[in-house]
C-alpha cells in the first residue's frame, strides 16, 4: 500500500498508474491525514455470444424491404 499526498498525486500521478495496474492500493492523503483510497479495478471478463443462439425464431417478411412511403421519408430527413 502506498501512501502520497495531493500534491504528490498531481505531480506524478503516471508514475503510480503502473502500480495500479499490478493491483495495488493507494492511500490519497491530505497533510499526511488519509481522504480517499484508490483502488485498481478487476479485469473485465469478455464474454462472447455465441453465434446462431436465436437462428430460425425471427423472421423477416419481404415487405420489409419495400421503399418507404414518400411521406415517412419526408419525417426522416425533416421535411414534414
Amino acid at each position: 500500500m502506498i501512501r502520497i499526498n495531493i500534491h504528490e498525486a498531481k505531480t506524478h500521478l503516471s508514475r503510480y498508474l503502473s502500480h495500479l495496474a499490478n493491483g495495488e492500493t493507494i492511500i490519497l492523503c491530505k497533510r499526511n491525514t488519509p481522504i480517499a483510497e484508490i483502488r485498481p479495478l478487476p479485469p473485465r471478463r469478455v464474454i462472447k455470444a455465441p453465434l446462431g443462439v436465436d437462428k430460425g425464431k425471427v423472421e423477416i417478411s419481404k415487405e420489409f424491404f419495400d421503399p418507404l412511403p414518400d411521406d415517412l421519408l419526408d419525417l426522416f430527413e425533416g421535411k414534414g
